[in-house]
């Protein structure tokens, strides 16, 4: 007999309709009990406080990917398409990239995540997005998957990616998931905490007919939520492979999740709006589906 709870999960909600273009990036911050994410194409990182109510958005000058926690306080790490940055939002203070991307413009960094050991690892992929914004060609295998130390310090771990998403690891911290959106596959690797390595891939989740992978959650249980781009769904994994619960919803495009809320049981969702010629009336929103299991707090960017 399982032992896991039945899982109940609510209607999906739109709480901040943003409108973005590429919604992407989706941090939880405990602390302060607000959402981060980011707009790809129109360079923007928005804050919802889940108090108040309020939304804020700051502006940059390239496409940002990512919000990730720090273990500095008042300091967040973003995904640059150039690299990987250290950011004040309270200041908006921003320092000199502490990562350059090899090869951009032509490849940007997409989707990262921080390590159990306080590394970030950050996927690249062929540049989509041009100078003022608008979409590009993508595709090809032109992507690098890199963890970063808190020095700076660089190191590839795979090569010929073509869109680099999902970065998460098990509960028990002994595997690392991550994907690539074109060729429709989540692998799995045996992550060594103490040498933050990452060996033996092999397939984990692949070849589901709606959509392709995007950005993904993990509750405490170990099931992966994978965000299904042009599926309209999100897809529960379970540990061995296998679709534990498919979970509409109301885009078509949704890109990434996180769980937060004060109890932890809150999935946020970020989606992209849809092709041009093509109207949703929630298209590019930030939405929230509680649920009555926990998820994994997010891990710190350790700096020295």
């Amino acid at each position: 007999m399982s032992l896991h709870k039945q899982l109940r999960i609510e209607e999906p909600v739109c709480i901040a309709a943003t409108g973005d273009a590429c919604g992407e990036g989706v941090l939880w911050e405990p602390d302060a009990q607000c959402i981060y994410w980011t707009d790809i194409n129109r360079f923007l990182i928005h804050r919802y406080s889940l108090q108040s109510g309020a939304l804020k958005t700051w502006f940059f000058s390239e496409p940002v990917t990512c919000v990730m926690e720090t273990s500095r306080k008042d300091t967040l790490a973003v995904s640059l398409g150039s690299g990987i940055a250290l950011w004040k939002p309270g200041t908006d203070e921003r320092h000199t990239p502490m990562f350059a991307l090899p090869g951009w413009p032509f490849v940007r960094c997409n989707d990262a995540g921080v390590d159990p050991g306080g590394a970030i690892w950050v996927g690249s992929m062929r540049n989509n997005v041009g100078e003022n914004g608008d979409p590009t060609e993508a595709g090809g295998s032109d992507g690098l998957l890199y963890r970063i130390d808190g020095t700076g310090a660089a190191s590839e771990w795979r090569r010929e990616l073509g869109i680099s998403n999902t970065f998460l690891w098990s509960p028990d911290s002994s595997r690392f998931y991550f994907g690539d959106t074109l060729q429709n596959c989540i692998w799995s690797y045996e992550y060594d905490l103490a040498g933050r390595s990452i060996r033996a891939e092999q397939p984990f989740f692949q070849g589901f007919e709606r959509g392709k992978p995007d950005g993904s959650a993990m509750d405490t249980e170990g099931y992966l939520w994978n965000c299904r781009y042009g599926g309209s769904c999100i897809v529960r994994v379970a540990p061995d492979g296998k679709v534990d619960r498919v979970i509409e919803l109301p885009v078509s495009n949704p890109t990434n999740c996180t769980f937060g809320g004060q109890h932890g049981n809150v999935l946020y969702v970020t989606s992209a709006s849809p092709d041009r010629g093509r109207w949703e009336r929630f298209g590019g929103c930030l939405f929230a589906l509680e649920t009555n299991v926990t998820g994994m707090s997010a891990n710190k960017f350790h700096l020295p």
